[in-house]
């Protein structure tokens, strides 16, 4: 599968992951519930910090959880342990191993970003979603990140990020695409709508959660790895990720937003 994930695989990733999920459940997920009996794919479920959320809203359904890293889902079931309708499964997204029509619901959040190819994964996971089933996707746009105090090296980092996952075959901005992606997947009654976060001062949890351990701590994650591939100095890396911090700091201010998309497949 053409995937490549810019944040990598590291512990400290796997926890970074855990801090975006737990602040954002209510934010994301709280219009997201399935009904007992049914079957939901979740689409790229990673280390399962979106499963538990999932699994919670959902107590009588039965979810399959569908990885390509064999390791992430190793740290998935640890994760969910007892969580018993939980169905784990290492496979590739552009070929999944289920028939036609096999799931009522599919779930996918934060992982069309990562594929070169999102529109063929989108026609492959409605193959396996029954007439009438529903997909839910969940996306951020890099492009909707602004904040006070503005500063031109913090935007820099941005962008750079943005650059480096674009090199791994990725879309930081993917965000505004959900609709005429979910159309040209063949999908219809397609409904986007923005989740805005925005964290200050008055809003704590927010500013620790996802300011500090969500969004800069993706900035400061891929450093290393932007410098080598010549996007930015040292220097100017380090001025960036300062003024974000600043952000979290009193007086600051930060706004991001992610976008939820709702389809039903002919």
């Amino acid at each position: 599968m053409s995937m490549s994930y810019v944040h990598g695989y590291s512990s400290t990733e796997a926890r970074r992951l855990g801090d975006q999920a737990d602040t954002l459940a209510e934010l994301l997920h709280h219009d997201t519930s399935y009904p007992a009996g049914s079957r939901v794919l979740e689409a790229g479920c990673g280390v399962g910090a979106q499963t538990v959320h999932l699994a919670a809203a959902s107590p009588g359904a039965h979810i399959v959880a569908v990885d390509h890293n064999a390791g992430s889902l190793a740290q998935a079931r640890a994760r969910a342990i007892g969580v018993a309708q939980v169905e784990w499964c290492h496979a590739d997204l552009y070929d999944l191993p289920f028939t036609d029509g096999s799931f009522d619901h599919v779930f996918v959040c934060f992982v069309l970003e990562h594929l070169a190819e999102p529109l063929r994964v989108l026609t492959e996971l409605g193959r396996v979603l029954r007439p009438g089933g529903t997909i839910t996707v969940i996306e951020g746009d890099h492009g909707s990140a602004f904040f006070h105090p503005d500063d031109p090296d913090a935007h820099a980092a941005i962008a750079h990020q943005t650059r480096l996952q674009s090199a791994a075959g990725g879309n930081a901005l993917i965000g505004r695409q959900l609709q005429p992606l979910l159309s040209g997947a063949g999908y219809h009654d397609i409904v986007v709508r923005p989740r805005t976060v925005y964290a200050d001062r008055t809003r704590p949890a927010l500013v620790e959660g996802f300011t500090r351990r969500t969004f800069i701590a993706v900035m400061e994650s891929v450093r290393d790895d932007a410098l080598a591939a010549g996007l930015g100095t040292p220097a100017e890396w380090d001025r960036g990720i300062a003024g974000l911090r600043r952000t979290a700091e009193e007086g600051g201010t930060f706004h991001y937003t992610y976008f939820k998309a709702r389809a039903i497949r002919r």
